[in-house]
């Protein structure tokens, strides 16, 4: 008897929401919010699992050229970089170093005048911190040596300077000589070896040239600006700044990848969290739908309240009739939702190519866009957290109408049923 007393606002719920004989219009209107969480739980997965994606294709293309972390002096110079190199390399988690000089230039060639970001390397070192040599479409990073000042160039750039593989361009770099003529910047004409492309934009703005002429035009002699360093755990460089300082000595300074691309990756996330609480909006004016349609249930089912309460039910009791019913409605919209979520986040890519076929569109044209493809990475988190935070509103929503029907009062509504 306990046991069905205990289980009868679960009974009566459950009753209420899949009877037939109910309210038509209240069955349309239950119908109504159950497609719309469903629809707004589906919508929010969706996006969050495509911009996963996009920041892992950004994460992925960007960090196969910039790597995880830079070693250096405060004195702008590592002089002893070779000790420092075989020091890192001794670190577990450290994959490899490598020495680099950096400098910003003007890049001319037949009067095209563009900016960019030289990289002297050495480029049997590089390949152990980056991925350039994968991304090459012309000629091979090993190309670069100190006896022929080659330059390789990224694929947008050298096409914004018309130039092409073979020609000889100028770089202009900000170190000043005194002449009899006067002040002139340091100049150099290279020979473009080579072209390479990531998918992002560096592509429109980085070059690579050898470590040995990088030393002579900039006139550091041996030294470097620093190291090059990449690990095992991209998201660990931020704690493992200590480590790699120590490593170096006296004067180290570092910092990781989150320096200079980090704003970018940041505004991503800021832009997934604007997003993810706009369309968390939407699922709660579907989930507050429920609202009226539990109103309308009370109002529907006064006189079977009434005869609830007279046999002995309480008022909490009453209120838990209601609370299944709303919460009813909002699991099967919920479920629906969170189910074709999860198989358009997971097929969104092939379902996406395959309209562009069947339509002969072009959603991302490889000409404009970086990224030609819609990706996407689910995430079990963003489902749960989406499903969770639904199912909350979904709660509030059906309090308010559950707690008036706890308030209704049995005498007077048999009163007026007689």
């Amino acid at each position: 008897m306990a046991y069905a007393t205990s289980s009868l606002p679960l009974l009566v719920g459950l009753r209420y929401t899949l009877s037939r004989r109910s309210n038509r219009f209240i069955s349309v209107v239950s119908a109504i919010s159950m497609l719309g969480l469903a629809i707004g739980v589906a919508s929010l997965i969706v996006v969050l699992s495509v911009m996963n994606g996009f920041a892992g294709e950004l994460r992925g293309r960007i960090l196969a050229v910039v790597p995880h972390a830079f070693v250096g002096h405060d004195s702008g110079q590592l002089a002893d970089w070779q000790s420092a190199q075989r020091q890192l390399e001794t670190l577990s988690g450290v994959l490899g170093a490598a020495p680099y000089l950096e400098s910003k230039v003007l890049m001319r060639w037949q009067g095209a005048i563009m900016g960019a970001a030289v990289t002297a390397i050495d480029a049997q070192a590089e390949q152990k911190v980056s991925e350039v040599a994968g991304h090459m479409l012309t000629g091979e990073l090993s190309d670069l040596d100190d006896t022929r000042f080659g330059v390789i160039v990224g694929s947008l750039l050298l096409d914004a300077l018309g130039a092409d593989v073979g020609d000889r361009i100028e770089l202009i770099f900000p170190q000043f000589r005194v002449t009899p003529l006067g002040t002139f910047p340091r100049s150099k004409r290279f020979t473009v070896i080579g072209r390479f492309q990531v998918g992002a934009q560096l592509d429109s703005q980085q070059a690579f040239i050898a470590l040995g002429d990088g030393q002579k035009v900039l006139g550091t002699g041996d030294r470097v600006h620093g190291l090059r360093v990449r690990l095992d755990d991209l998201f660990s460089a931020p704690e493992r700044l200590g480590d790699l300082r120590a490593a170096v000595g006296e004067g180290a300074v570092a910092r990781d990848w989150t320096t200079s691309q980090g704003s970018l990756f940041q505004s991503i996330k800021m832009e997934k969290i604007m997003i993810g609480v706009l369309l968390m909006c939407v699922i709660g004016v579907a989930a507050f739908n429920i609202v009226s349609t539990l109103s309308m249930a009370v109002a529907e089912k006064r006189g079977d309240i009434a005869v609830l309460r007279t046999m002995g039910l309480s008022s909490a009791r009453v209120t838990a009739i209601f609370l299944v019913q709303g919460m009813t409605i909002a699991g099967a919209g919920i479920t629906v939702g969170a189910t074709l979520g999860v198989l358009l986040a997971s097929y969104i890519s092939p379902l996406a190519t395959f309209l562009e076929r069947s339509l002969g569109l072009q959603v991302f044209d490889p000409q404009v866009y970086f990224i030609a493809h819609i990706p996407s990475v689910l995430d079990a988190g963003d489902v749960m957290i989406t499903c969770l935070v639904a199912l909350m509103l979904s709660l509030l929503a059906a309090a308010y109408p559950a707690w008036r029907a706890s308030r209704i009062a049995p005498a007077e509504v048999l009163r007026y049923a007689i």
